[in-house]
């Protein structure tokens, strides 16, 4: 069937539908003045016979102490006030751990005691751990997503302190409403003396930061 993606807002932040496989590609765009630091990102859908429809861009904000990037509908309004922000990417400062949240309001950085439905979600949290080669062998990440409901849709997830974040859920066993996904661990091949998986095709360029993100379950 062909995925809707009309309302990108929305096709963004809702689940994928069961039985449908999205398949997506990101590139990355380093030309310009300052895009070698601070390059741009974009995410298409790919359907059928190469057509490519866009869906996402995200770019490094340049005052911040953390990566912090903004996420964007627009790929030409890649600004935190913009009508097309939806969202962003935040690190905390070993680069170890990523949080993703909307375009909702930061309860830390308000006084008022907002209504619930302003506060913003979290939408994903990505915990990446040192393995005993360091850099040089395979990274092991942990990948933790709010879970759904009896009517398949996102629960909402949404903080108002550090103890009910995602991540804190997750180091605490509270894996209540949450997913944990880990990548899947590389093969040694004697042959190529290398961590090798099978990407069917879908990887060109032998890299440690290729990855398959799977459900213990499967």
């Amino acid at each position: 069937p062909l995925i809707d993606v009309d309302d990108l807002e929305e096709f963004a932040v809702r689940p994928a539908p069961q039985g449908v496989t999205v398949k997506c590609r990101i590139t990355r765009d380093k030309k310009g003045m300052d895009r070698g630091m601070y390059p741009t990102y974009y995410l298409h859908l790919e359907r059928e016979h190469g057509k490519k429809v866009f869906l996402l861009a995200g770019r490094k904000r340049k005052k911040s102490k953390t990566s912090n990037y903004l996420i964007s509908i627009d790929p030409t309004d890649l600004s935190r006030g913009g009508e097309s922000f939806i969202g962003k990417l935040r690190s905390n400062l070993m680069g170890t751990k990523f949080t993703v949240y909307d375009n909702g309001v930061n309860p830390m950085k308000t006084t008022s005691s907002l209504e619930a439905s302003t506060l913003r979600q979290e939408l994903a949290a990505i915990c990446y751990e040192t393995n005993v080669l360091g850099f040089k062998g395979p990274r092991k990440m942990s990948v933790i997503i709010p879970g759904m409901n009896m009517d398949h849709e996102r629960v909402s997830i949404r903080p108002r302190n550090e103890h009910e974040t995602l991540l804190a859920r997750w180091q605490n066993k509270n894996t209540e409403s949450v997913i944990e996904l880990h990548n899947k661990t590389p093969v040694w091949n004697d042959d190529t003396q290398s961590y090798v998986l099978n990407f069917h095709g879908r990887v060109t360029q032998a890299s440690v930061k290729n990855f398959q993100i799977i459900h213990d379950n499967d």
